[in-house]
């Protein structure tokens, strides 16, 4: 990988068979990303970037050219490697949560490590500790048809980056919840890129998580469009504007 790019996608595309035909949803997407960055593939519904998530979370394949992902080549892991570099150094984040109903908050934070057969004490631990990064540790013994829906999503977000993961990928987070929610979990999750230093990659199309993105990668058609780079003291002023709007 180039320097200390964390993904870098080589002149990637994806293909989907479509009768005798095919529809091509990926062409000649070329990207690298780095160590802690906060960006999002952006465009609209059939542009791609989910595809292109999907990929790179191990999930899809390339039709052609490369996704190389923490030294990984996606299109060269059998499904069993896939499946250990999700298990292993991989967060996701889902528009619907996907948390398991009949269990307690701290069980749903705790699944990802028992996949990582760590010992209790060390599994109890570090789920506090995520617990406490989404400020819901006072709901450890709640269960998700008893939070609302911002909850719900924190507890998703400390799921997803319990076992500190290197790359968390984030497909419209905040799709169900209101705007003071979505502020609130967007804050989150700079605050969890800043101190641990986790890289974050959206696909959205929501402004609010626009707003946050300190790189915007824009797609049109399965093809490259634009990109646009943001100072961090920019990202920081939308943070203080949006906690004045939810404190009054």
């Amino acid at each position: 990988m180039e320097n200390n790019a964390i993904i870098t996608i080589k002149d990637l595309t994806k293909t989907f068979p479509m009768g005798k035909s095919s529809f091509t949803a990926l062409e000649g997407i070329n990207l690298s990303l780095g160590t802690g960055e906060f960006s999002g593939l952006i465009g609209p519904s059939g542009s791609g970037k989910t595809t292109l998530l999907n990929i790179i979370g191990s999930l899809d394949t390339p039709t052609s050219g490369e996704a190389l992902v923490l030294g990984h080549s996606i299109g060269e892991l059998s499904a069993k490697q896939a499946a250990r570099l999700r298990k292993e150094s991989l967060g996701f984040i889902f528009q619907s949560y996907n948390l398991l109903s009949v269990h307690t908050v701290f069980e749903n934070v705790e699944f990802p490590l028992l996949l990582l057969k760590m010992g209790a004490d060390e599994r109890k631990k570090m789920v506090m500790d995520a617990l406490e990064w989404v400020g819901l540790t006072e709901k450890v013994k709640s269960k998700p048809p008893q939070l609302s829906g911002g909850e719900c999503q924190r507890v998703a977000i400390a799921r997803a980056m319990v076992k500190k993961p290197s790359l968390v990928l984030a497909d419209e987070p905040t799709a169900n919840l209101d705007a003071a929610n979505s502020h609130n979990i967007l804050q989150t999750m700079l605050k969890l890129n800043k101190e641990l230093n986790t890289t974050f990659l959206f696909a959205t199309h929501d402004e609010k998580v626009i707003g946050y993105l300190r790189r915007k990668i824009y797609l049109l058609d399965g093809k490259f469009e634009k990109e646009e780079r943001v100072g961090e003291d920019e990202v920081e002023l939308k943070e203080v504007e949006s906690g004045r709007r939810l404190s009054k």
